[in-house]
């Protein structure tokens, strides 16, 4: 009993600290409001420049959250509620909201995306398939470019130079799928020049549990061609039967240790070999490697995990 209620005290204590932020947000409203369209698209220029001056991200959280509310308003006819307010506050801060159909989801989602896009460094939006990703960044598109904001979607059978132009957006919507796989491609790239996507900075997952729990028991595998490794294989293969009937160390079957001068002359002619069979073993075993998930590599080689 002590400890369901030192839970729902905290929980609780979590609910008084969100309708402090849906407070400051109302009392944004009226300065807000009062803007044109011009000077509320100014806004996230202006939220740039502070946080470039050294502000922090959470100081900004009201003002940014009350400047979607207006930008919602006037683009899509929907004005956030101050319970989604505080919902928004939950996805900004990494954690996870139960909202029911019909509560507006998707209209909180852009209050933690609007707010975190801020920073310059990308937000992918995350969701079960195509069909809700495009219908997803359509509805709320409006909304982010009325800020100033570039939005983009992954769909499936795009071009590589086509997806870095999408997740070089502010705003990425994409399925769990194709980022995923997108991932994997890129961690298996020889050139910087075929990564598609930036460094992962924020993410919202839409029906995060069906994404997080079921469909994360279907691992995603993804395989590629070796550059190099088959045609070494071959390479030994030559050698070794060149040389059979030799030991690689030079000496004969049958050489003594002492005294037999061919055999000792045979094994530095092998000896010669020695160098560039070794290099080229190495690089075999460094042009793939592979990984169980879980198992950290422990040298900078290219490690693929499945």
């Amino acid at each position: 009993m002590a400890f369901l209620k030192t839970l729902f005290d905290a929980n609780e204590r979590d609910v008084v600290r969100l309708r402090k932020t849906a407070v400051q947000v109302n009392a944004f409203e009226p300065e807000i409001s009062a803007l044109d369209d011009e000077a509320l698209r100014g806004k996230t220029a202006e939220f740039r420049q502070r946080l470039d001056r050294g502000e922090e991200l959470d100081h900004l959280l009201p003002e940014a959250f009350a400047v979607t509310r207006e930008a919602g308003r006037r683009v899509l006819g929907m004005r956030h509620f101050d319970v989604q307010i505080m919902g928004g506050q939950v996805l900004y801060e990494g954690r996870i909201a139960e909202m029911r159909t019909g509560e507006g989801k998707t209209l909180v989602a852009t209050l933690p995306v609007y707010a975190r896009a801020l920073v310059g460094r990308g937000v992918h939006v995350v969701t079960v398939n195509d069909y809700l990703a495009r219908r997803d960044a359509e509805w709320m598109g409006p909304l982010y470019r009325s800020l100033g904001l570039s939005v983009g979607i992954v769909q499936h059978g795009l071009e590589p130079t086509e997806r870095r132009e999408v997740y070089g957006c502010d705003i990425t919507y994409v399925t769990n799928n194709e980022v995923g796989f997108d991932y994997l491609r890129d961690n298996m790239a020889w050139q910087k020049e075929d990564l598609v996507q930036r460094d992962l900075y924020f993410a919202l997952i839409d029906e995060v549990d069906s994404i997080l729990i079921d469909e994360a028991r279907t691992p995603l595998i993804i395989s590629g061609p070796s550059q190099e490794s088959t045609d070494l294989y071959g390479k030994f293969s030559g050698y070794s039967s060149a040389k059979k009937g030799r030991r690689l160390y030079g000496r004969r079957k049958g050489a003594r240790s002492s005294g037999d001068r061919s055999g000792r002359r045979q094994g530095g002619e092998d000896a010669r070999h020695l160098q560039p069979v070794r290099s080229a073993q190495y690089r075999a075993r460094a042009s793939v490697e592979c990984r169980p998930k879980g198992v950290e590599p422990v040298s900078s080689r290219p490690t693929v995990y499945y």
